[in-house]
């Protein structure tokens, strides 16, 4: 197994096969299908999780998610459908449950829905039945189906009732039905005549409203089944009869007229005050609930066209796939036919009603058709692809941003980036196109000849690139443009190109099955390697160099070196399709052609030993790994582009050999800087113009604000002297109330303790009454204990008495029923023992009887069976004898546990007499502890009791007169506190204000110092060029003082041609065609003569195989003759041994208790057969 794997990091593109291929997780968080994963995207932290569909199949056919949001249902089509149910609150989204549709042999679920309570799923069925399966997901159990289309009328959307868990709505061309799950079927409750209209969509309003939308663009309401209501969303006259209603009829095409048909209705869902739907291309209307209980449109939301240069098909014209609403309503998330992801904020719509609202990209934009070209830069973290599409596009695997993006007239075939991440070369149908990657635009600066060029790499110097068209490789130079060499070898096309480490050498492989290894200044094959039984589809070099590991439709991966396959690994079914290696030498990326991508440890191994995940669902058309060793790029028909990061087992990324410098240079044109000039002039006289009139305005607000501080502080400190007042004057009175509150506290305390003497004095007298009383209790108390424990005593010897008397004929009893148990064992094995003598005397006659009938079988047949039959009466007998006394055994000992349970029932109650007792006597001494407790309890209690009424008296006088005298001051103070508080709020606002203000002039100072230091670089850039340019025109100069010594002239030329260009060898044209003749010839006689000796050998082998053939036929004759003739001997013996086995069956009948003794018995006939 590789040590190092490609874990899943970011992936751009989405299926659009798939039904509902965009839905809500949470409020930030946006599920959605991209290669063979379900993608989480977080649109705030701009991350995604991946959530693997399925490990082998690539199917993926429809999604939905549960009202709760939690469970993901995915349906995933074969030979035998199956729907997965995923837990997303879970960190790896693990599975749940996988469904299938049980007895139905079903390939496909083209639709499904969860129940409000997410108790129960349905799915759709397509194909040829168009069966409706409900399930209860949990317990993988069908409760009901039914069917509900058919090939002339396909179903294509399904759901349930949002408000009743058991009632659900199906829809599709000429169907709408509602179905109610009841008494375990599901049962039809609506049938509407809807024969001729195409239903797209549907969803529920309420209770028993359902609005469904047609191709013809119109919007049909439903109540309780029955036609309501009808918006055409076509006509300007719409929106007064949009809420007519209409009586249920017979709908026909030809009701609605087509001119006024605006485009098809693909999606619609509900929203809590009316719904949205798909208007047409592009185009989103939401509708509002009116008052008489009807819908009106609010507005149309539009997909505008992408600001990234002009587009070839507008992206007014995309038809809306999926709609899908978050939880708080607050965000509108759709999908398009072209793979693309637009969002739009709710709250944007409210506040503009009258503006018109448009969609933005949720992410970026996305490829819509297969990608055919991937390049990596050095020099920059950016990625190039072309696709079918017509666009080229450049990605930032860092940041997982779109950079660059524009379309052509023709579809791109290939693409490579300049290894400074500059200049790039896109391969089209009729020439090869150099480009100037600017910092907003791809511009064309030059054009090659080069037709149908679907392979196209820059040497790794930049200086020269190659190009393929068919089966010949062209190199040009980058500064001059000039076709250096052609390569011509291959008989096939070519598919795949790499330069050597010092841009010496060039491989490269094509569908002839040839390898080959070029000199790229001679022009000549280093070595080759040639399979014709191979197309190869992708080659690499290895990390030394030194060897190529290519792939092809053999399904292996096969690694050359010096003209020879060194090893080779075996694929599965699927084909390897491109392959990566890493610099580090530790593993090899391979991709197949079902999507898959593989990682195999290098050195290869002999066997099939990898690691593999399901990536994409389609072939791998290209795979590279970046510089710095992080990340691996794959890209598939598809349309998805996925980076992935490299990882060894315990998850640290790889090592890359040398530090990895980034650039930021980006290539300007000089007409957009003279405008960003202009502008930022323009810009700075508006800023120094704002400044001027914001000092302006500061300094009046200043002065304004000073003024009014002014009279607040004076207004102020007037107030605070009046409370200083106010406040003295209260404690005066305060102290004053004090000095009489202790004054009258005193009297109070002085009658109190008088009060208390007395008291204590008639409480002594009271307590000597009652402690005599309680004497008088004492003696009772002790006369009722020594009376009770009497009678316990007395009950006590009674129960002994008795419990004796029981022991006693319990004993007599047992001793009986022992005498009896004994008696009747003895007669058992008696009668074990005559049994067992029967048994032997009978196996004795058995035996005899069986030599007997081996001898002669025919002539005693009928006596045999008279004694068989006498034996079976007396077996009988005794089977019924020894079964009777076996009861009788059982009855006694039921007989006799049943005294032991008896026994064990009167020990118990005897114990719980003895513990009543033992409870009775605590209660008594529990009691009189209590009643001493309770009395001294009471005393205390009367005491303290009175003591606070008196308090209580005082206390409420005094307060009654504190009240009256602070309700005027509590008046007084509560106004003044109120005039603070408007102080306070008044002194808060002009705060935030002068905050604000200072925020303002922060940020204008912080845009001015970015402008500057913008315009320092670019000012030190056009520097630097200028004194590149003095230098050359420097040593131009020197050069020109030579002109008339032509030595010196040419040094000094030569010197600046080597500083500025490298030299290149060129080969004579006619040369090079004659060495390619003698190659071809030598290399078609070597051909020639493989066939001749292929020839011979398979006319040798041919011979053999004849010979072979004959002799085979006749062993399998004489075979065939001995298998009929050991049949005929095993039909015999089979007869023999079923009439001995009979009578062995017969006497075993008589003894079926014998044990082990009776298996002899049973097995001798057999034996002696």
């Amino acid at each position: 197994m590789a040590t190092v794997v490609a874990q899943p990091h970011y992936i751009f593109g989405l299926r659009t096969s798939v039904t509902n291929n965009v839905c809500f997780f949470d409020e930030e968080t946006i599920v959605f299908p991209s290669g063979n994963n379900c993608v989480c995207y977080n649109s705030v932290q701009r991350c995604q999780k991946f959530i693997p569909v399925s490990d082998r199949s690539t199917g993926l056919r429809a999604l939905t998610i549960s009202a709760n949001r939690r469970y993901l249902a995915a349906s995933d089509s074969g030979e035998r459908a199956t729907i997965t149910v995923f837990d997303l609150q879970h960190e790896q989204g693990r599975k749940r449950k996988v469904l299938t549709a049980g007895d139905f042999h079903v390939q496909e679920f083209i639709c499904m829905a969860f129940s409000p309570d997410t108790k129960y799923l349905i799915g759709q069925t397509g194909g040829s039945e168009w069966v409706l399966i409900l399930w209860l997901w949990e317990k993988q159990k069908v409760l009901a189906t039914v069917t509900t289309g058919s090939s002339n009328n396909p179903v294509t959307s399904v759901s349930f009732n949002p408000f009743n868990n058991t009632q659900l709505c199906v829809s599709g061309s000429g169907v709408l039905k509602l179905f109610r799950y009841a008494e375990g079927s599901l049962k039809q409750t609506s049938f509407p005549k809807v024969e001729s209209v195409n239903f797209l969509c549907h969803t529920w309003l309420t209770q028993d409203r359902v609005v469904a939308g047609t191709d013809s663009g119109r919007l049909l309401i439903f109540e309780s089944g029955e036609l309501r209501r009808e918006i055409n969303l076509g006509t300007a006259a719409a929106k007064e009869r949009a809420d007519r209603p209409v009586e249920m009829k017979k709908i026909k095409d030809g009701d609605v007229d087509e001119s006024c048909s605006l485009g098809r209705i693909t999606t619609v869902t509900a929203l809590s005050k009316g719904f949205a739907c798909s208007a047409g291309p592009g185009t989103v209307s939401l509708f509002d609930r009116t008052k008489d209980d009807g819908y009106r449109k609010r507005q149309d939301i539009l997909i505008l066209s992408d600001a990234w240069g002009a587009e070839l098909v507008p992206a007014e014209s995309q038809e809306i796939h999926s709609l899908c609403i978050s939880p708080a309503e607050e965000t509108i998330v759709i999908s398009t036919d072209r793979g693309q992801l637009y969002s739009v904020a709710l709250s944007s719509t409210h506040k503009n009603k009258e503006g018109q609202e448009h969609f933005e990209f949720l992410t970026q934009s996305f490829h819509s058709k297969p990608i055919t070209g991937l390049s990596a830069c050095l020099r920059k973290p950016i990625v190039a692809t072309c696709s079918l599409d017509r666009s080229v596009r450049i990605w930032d695997y860092e940041t997982k941003s779109l950079k660059l993006y524009k379309e052509f007239q023709e579809e791109a075939y290939s693409v490579a980036l300049h290894p400074t991440g500059h200049f790039i070369l896109v391969g089209f149908s009729d020439k090869l196109r150099l480009m100037n990657l600017l910092i907003d635009d791809i511009r064309t600066f030059k054009e090659f000849a080069v037709r149908g060029c679907r392979e196209c790499a820059f040497s790794r110097g930049g200086h020269m690139f190659a190009a393929v068209s068919g089966n010949v490789i062209s190199i040009y130079s980058v500064t001059s443009f000039e076709n250096i060499i052609n390569l011509k070898g291959h008989n096939g096309k070519v598919r795949g190109i790499e330069w050597g480490p010092d841009d010496r050498r060039l491989v490269s492989c094509g569908m002839d099955g040839a390898v080959y290894e070029w000199n790229t200044q001679t022009g000549k094959r280093e070595s080759e390697s040639v399979l014709k039984t191979c197309s190869y589809t992708g080659m690499s070099f290895s990390s030394d160099y030194k060897t190529i590991i290519a792939v092809g439709t053999d399904h292996t991966l096969k690694e050359i070196q010096d003209c020879q396959v060194l090893r080779e690994v075996p694929a599965d079914e699927a084909a390897h399709s491109a392959v990566a290696v890493s610099r580090t030498g530790r593993v090899v990326f391979t991709g197949t052609t079902s999507g898959a991508i593989r990682a195999v440890k290098y050195p290869l191994p002999t066997q099939k030993e990898w690691v593999m995940y399901q990536a994409h669902c389609a072939p791998v058309t290209k795979m590279i790994i970046t510089l710095d060793e992080q990340f691996l790029v794959t890209v598939s028909e598809d349309g998805c582009l996925l980076i992935s990061k490299i990882i060894d087992k315990e998850g640290r990324r790889l090592k890359a050999h040398g530090q990895i410098i980034h650039t930021e240079e980006v290539l300007v044109a000089k007409s957009d800087l003279e405008e960003k000039n202009q502008t930022m002039l323009e810009l700075k006289m508006r800023l120094e113009e704002m400044q001027m009139e914001n000092e302006y305005q500061l300094r009046l607000k200043d002065i304004n604000y000073t003024e009014k501080i002014k009279e607040l502080s004076e207004k102020f400190t007037q107030q605070i002297e009046s409370l200083q007042k106010n406040q003295q004057a209260l404690k005066s009175e305060k102290e004053k109330q004090q000095h009489e509150y202790l004054e009258n506290s005193a009297e109070v305390l002085e009658k109190h303790s008088k009060e208390v003497k007395d008291l204590e004095k008639s409480y002594s007298q009271k307590l000597i009454v009652e402690h005599e009383r309680f004497k008088d209790l004492q003696c009772q108390a002790e006369r009722m204990t020594q009376d009770y424990e009497l009678k316990l005593k007395g009950e006590v010897e009674s129960s002994g008495q008795a419990l004796e008397k029981q022991r006693q004929k319990y004993e007599a009893q047992l001793q009986e029923r022992s005498n009896l148990l004994a008696q009747t064992q003895e007669q058992a094995k008696e009668q074990i023992e005559d049994y067992k003598e029967m048994i032997k005397q009978i196996e004795e006659d058995e035996e005899k009887m069986v030599h007997e009938m081996q001898i002669q079988y025919e002539k005693k047949l009928h006596t045999e069976k008279e004694a068989n039959k006498n034996l079976k009466g007396e077996t009988g007998i005794l089977t019924q004898k020894f079964y009777s006394l076996q009861r009788q055994i059982d009855d006694r000992n039921n007989d006799i546990n049943a005294l032991k349970q008896e026994r064990q029932d009167l020990q118990g109650l005897v114990r719980s007499q003895e513990g009543d007792i033992s409870d009775l006597k605590r209660k008594i001494s529990g009691l009189e502890k209590t009643n001493r407790d309770k009395d001294n309890t009471i005393s205390s209690l009367k005491k303290k009791n009175q003591d606070l009424e008196k308090l209580k008296f005082v206390l409420e006088f005094r307060i009654n007169e504190l009240e009256n005298l602070t309700e005027p001051q509590k008046e007084e103070i509560h106004a003044q506190k109120e005039q603070i508080q408007k102080f306070k709020d008044e002194l808060l606002q002009t705060g935030k204000l002068n905050t604000e203000l200072k925020l303002t002039t922060s940020q204008l100072r912080l845009r001015l110092r970015t402008k500057d230091k913008e315009m320092h670089k670019e000012m030190q850039k056009m520097k630097d060029l200028e004194t590149h340019l003095q230098r050359l025109k420097s040593e131009l100069h020197v050069c020109a003082g030579f002109i008339q010594e032509p030595k010196k002239l040419k040094d000094c030329v030569q010197m600046i041609y080597g500083r500025y260009i490298q030299p290149t060898d060129m080969v004579e044209k006619s040369s090079a065609e004659e060495e390619i003749l003698q190659v071809f010839s030598l290399h078609r006689g070597h051909l020639e003569k493989t066939v001749t000796s292929l020839k011979l050998r398979l006319d040798k082998t041919a011979e053999e195989h004849e010979r072979t053939y004959t002799k085979l036929m006749k062993e399998n004759v004489s075979l065939i003759g001995e298998i009929n003739e050991l049949r005929k001997e095993l039909i015999i013996a089979k007869s023999k041994a079923k009439t001995i086995r009979a009578t062995g069956k017969k006497s075993s009948r008589s003894r079926p208790s014998s044990g082990p003794t009776e298996k002899p018995s049973c097995e001798d006939p057999v034996l002696n057969v």
